[in-house]
């Protein structure tokens, strides 16, 4: 299996997993910066110019989410459980792209990438707006997480490893995750996973 990534957020997701079930993956560095991911060559298997990218033989994956669900189902495992909890775990695949990640996303934005590319400084107003969003769906999440240790059922999912992808670089990003004690807490534990903590193969 070949994984194509950069360290960016979304392809984070893919090689964590990879990383945490040991997948016999060869993992594969494009520089977003000098446009390898537009080359004609990658084009051909992700025609989004995109990563994370799994090929398997003839089999091309792309998008986070499924990347990690099919890196899972390779190595029979229970990330991506075969049972009733994958409309759980796809309920909350969309509810963290169309809201979490979304507003999580757009703090990253402003309070690392602008800084990492030299892009200018963060918009207050942006961020004042996006806290604002991050702070109602953290809540939800929050709420959520009572009694659970873990966002689907009584293990770690990839539905886990999926919503929190916001939450590594929270502090960076000024996520105000302390006004949310379940969460940071949901956080903490998935930061003694060595997999998450560090999910990047060395280069």
């Amino acid at each position: 299996m070949k994984l194509y990534y950069s360290d960016i957020l979304s392809a984070r997701r893919a090689c964590a997993v990879g990383k945490y079930l040991k997948a016999p993956v060869e993992y594969i560095y494009l520089d977003l910066a000098k446009g390898e991911q537009k080359r004609p060559d990658y084009l051909a298997i992700n025609p989004n110019g995109a990563v994370p990218t799994l090929v398997h033989g003839e089999k091309v994956t792309w998008e986070s989410d499924a990347v990690m669900c099919q890196l899972s189902d390779e190595m029979g495992s229970d990330l991506w459980p075969n049972d009733a909890r994958r409309l759980e775990i796809v309920r909350w695949f969309s509810w963290n792209h169309q809201h979490f990640t979304r507003a999580g996303g757009a703090l990253y934005f402003e309070n690392i990438v602008k800084r990492r590319f030299g892009i200018g400084e963060p918009d207050p107003a942006v961020v004042d707006e996006e806290s604002n969003r991050f702070r109602r769906y953290a809540a939800i999440l929050n709420k959520h997480l009572q009694d659970r240790r873990w966002v689907v059922g009584d293990s770690l999912t990839v539905a886990d490893l999926s919503v929190a992808m916001t939450l590594p670089y929270a502090d960076e990003a000024n996520l105000p995750l302390d006004e949310f004690p379940r969460v940071r807490a949901w956080h903490d534990r998935l930061n003694e996973i060595e997999s998450w903590r560090d999910p990047f193969p060395r280069r």
